[in-house]
């Protein structure tokens, strides 16, 4: 089984994803990481000395080599469904959960992150709503291409990563 979590930076799906796994006892890939592993160099240091194509360029190669492993669970980038046919991709080799999140939470859940994110670094908060939304609206459409949607508000990472694995098992059992 391949399950891919989609979502805006700050969803949640690297925490619940890493924890959805470990109850399946599947292998966890975080895409950023894995990408930081493989390049030698952190996000924030090739958006800087390559640029945001380069990134992408590297993005969809690795997400083809992590789709390749069976009995994972794959959290991408915020953008990842995005370009380079990526969603695509995503849907003929894996099962697709969305993260989905509002902008005013995002943006909450951003500004007490310790993650640094090149896209987001430096804005204000209300800069940040405005980035949020305008990226939201652009990338929904990707999104919404997942085999499912969830929630995760009102719900702790071990209440998402259960409500995730009890939304793909009873799909596949009705199957």
């Amino acid at each position: 089984m391949k399950i891919v979590l989609i979502g805006y930076m700050g969803s949640g799906k690297s925490t619940s994803g890493d924890l959805l796994a470990k109850n399946l006892k599947a292998d966890f890939i975080d895409l950023d990481t894995y990408i930081t592993k493989k390049y030698n160099q952190s996000i924030s240091e090739i958006f800087e000395n390559e640029g945001e194509e380069k990134f992408r360029e590297l993005e969809n190669t690795y997400l083809k080599e992590v789709l390749k492993k069976n009995d994972v669970v794959i959290a991408v980038g915020g953008g990842t469904p995005c370009f380079n046919n990526n969603m695509m991709l995503i849907k003929q080799q894996a099962i697709s959960v969305y993260i989905k999140m509002d902008a005013k939470s995002l943006t909450k859940r951003l500004l007490l992150s310790k993650t640094p994110r090149p896209l987001i670094k430096g804005k204000s908060e209300k800069e940040l709503l405005e980035f949020i939304q305008t990226n939201l609206n652009k990338r929904e459409p990707y999104y919404q291409q997942a085999t499912y949607t969830i929630d995760p508000e009102q719900k702790s990472v071990d209440q998402l990563a259960e409500a995730i694995k009890n939304l793909i098992k009873n799909d596949l059992i009705r199957r």
